[in-house]
């Protein structure tokens, strides 16, 4: 089966022109094609069933531009996925007229600007706008507001939870949203707290909440100052967790704590407190509970260099010590032994991970005020 010759007589010239992008328009079974000199389309005439004439459009375009008929591998999905498309073929890829090959474009570490304006013009959709933000040039480009601006009026209509955690992180990137737009997103995160994990993630430091500093900050900052001058990397934490910022980040972390959505929430916010606190940890391996954790530390945290120097200042501050030591192995391990046996969320859930969530609770209040 063959498309129409009028059909292959208007693709052809189309295609003689140098385009830039091409996608199919199935609804109205129109061909779109973007150029330098702007945009133009071709109205289709099936000869059969809509799908497969698509199909036969879709080899015409593939064998053009590829040298085969087959079009992009759709078999290599996850593959396209893990960014490994070749940079040189990129642009060969988004005149194809298929969906799949522009994710994997939209995933390819060669991606550019230029490449990110014209793979939106070609399949517009927030799963590409989150990927192409991934990208520190696009971030930097023109394009990075327009897909952080097109993600933000998109949120409202976010179903899955890690959707709006990576859509809310990647759009707190500097100099993508207004400050303005910044507390309107975390307002938002009152009726729905996995708003919060992406600040979390995104801007520890950096939170749109007050709060005080410990009582002790200053003091503690005073007497370590020594030490944080000599780059210990525990007193430096320890004083960065106590003052005002950190002690933002510790209530926010409570507050998701208490009533997270679902398992995807728990698994965001556990590495999102294990990263907070990541400058200080020392045992590279995993803890799948919380009872091996607080043992290993328990066991091992004189053994840090950085302790016993702060414990010969202030012996008064091993609570604290042990806590931020204990946070720092936080991560979603605690947690994998309990998701793999159910697919609870909601109270069920937050029932099923209270030996998790309890002692990690019990961590971040030995570090509040």
């Amino acid at each position: 089966m063959q498309m129409s010759s009028e059909d292959q007589l208007r693709l052809n010239v189309l295609l003689a022109q140098p385009l830039q992008a091409v996608r199919i328009d199935e609804s109205r079974m129109r061909v779109h094609a973007l150029s330098e000199r702007g945009e133009a389309s071709v109205k289709l005439n099936p000869t059969c069933k809509d799908e497969k004439y698509i199909r036969l459009v879709q080899q015409f375009l593939s064998t053009h531009y590829l040298g085969s008929p087959g079009g992009y591998p759709v078999y290599l999905r996850r593959w396209t996925r893990m960014g490994q498309a070749r940079d040189g073929s990129l642009e060969k890829l988004l005149l194809t007229g298929e969906p799949e090959a522009v994710a994997a474009v939209v995933h390819a570490s060669g991606l550019t600007n230029e490449l990110a304006r014209r793979a939106w013009w070609t399949d517009t959709n927030s799963e590409n706008a989150r990927r192409m933000l991934e990208k520190k040039c696009v971030v930097q480009g023109d394009m990075g507001r327009k897909l952080a601006c097109f993600l933000v009026e998109f949120l409202p209509f976010e179903e899955e939870q890690k959707a709006i955690i990576d859509s809310v992180r990647l759009v707190l990137q500097p100099g993508l949203v207004s400050d303005e737009m910044r507390n309107e997103i975390w307002n938002r995160g009152k009726r729905k707290n996995s708003y919060y994990v992406g600040f979390l993630q995104q801007t520890p430091d950096d939170l749109p909440i007050e709060i005080a500093p410990h009582s002790n900050w200053e003091n503690t900052v005073d007497c370590l100052k020594p030490e944080i001058e000599r780059g210990n990397r525990l007193a430096e934490q320890l004083c960065r967790t106590l003052g005002s910022s950190g002690q933002a980040f510790l209530h926010v972390s409570t507050l998701v704590l208490q009533k997270p959505n679902d398992q995807e929430v728990v698994v965001a916010l556990l590495n999102a407190i294990g990263g907070y606190f990541s400058f200080v940890k020392v045992n590279p391996e995993y803890m799948r509970n919380t009872q091996s954790l607080s043992q290993h530390v328990e066991n091992h945290y004189m053994e840090n260099p950085d302790v016993e120097k702060i414990m010969a200042i202030d012996p008064a501050l091993m609570p604290q010590i042990k806590a931020i030591l204990s946070l720092s192995m936080v991560s979603e391990a605690l947690v994998d032994p309990i998701f793999g046996m159910t697919d609870a969320i909601g109270s069920v859930m937050r029932k099923k991970i209270e030996p998790v969530t309890g002692p990690v609770t019990e961590y971040i209040r030995t570090l509040q005020s």
